[in-house]
């Protein structure tokens, strides 16, 4: 099946979160969706990539790194970053040596590290869409 082509970068903006602790992908999710967003779930890398090669329009992929399956989150980056460079990638990881891994795959920075506040996740999906503006 083909991927999605670029869409219009009009509202609402589409977030795809991919995160296997269920609880921490609702936190996340709901507050995206309470600031105005689109949001999709994905609960591995696996799930994400069917929602990437379906016609479902994604702006931003905010995933952690640290995934089940056979692709972690840095596979899914790459994986974005070959088929759908118009996408952008937030990575999330509570492991510091991942930030010079997702340094190299990611836009606005390295990584947001794990634990988190939501407040700065959305500044930094803010910037993120704020390129293709």
């Amino acid at each position: 099946m083909p991927a999605a082509e670029p869409v219009p970068w009009g509202e609402p903006r589409t977030i795809l979160v991919v995160e296997d602790e269920i609880l921490v992908r609702m936190v996340i999710a709901d507050y995206l969706r309470d600031c105005g967003y689109r949001v999709i779930e994905a609960g591995n890398v696996a799930e994400a990539l069917t929602v990437l090669e379906s016609s479902e329009p994604v702006h931003v992929v905010f995933s952690d790194v640290q995934m089940p399956g056979e692709l972690d989150g840095f596979g899914l980056a790459r994986w974005v970053r070959q088929n759908q460079p118009w996408v952008k990638v937030l990575l999330t990881s509570g492991n510091a040596k991942a930030a010079e891994t997702a340094s190299d795959l990611c836009g606005e920075g390295p990584l947001e590290a794990k634990p988190y506040q939501p407040q700065s996740v959305l500044d930094r999906i803010k910037r993120l869409l704020a390129e293709n503006t």
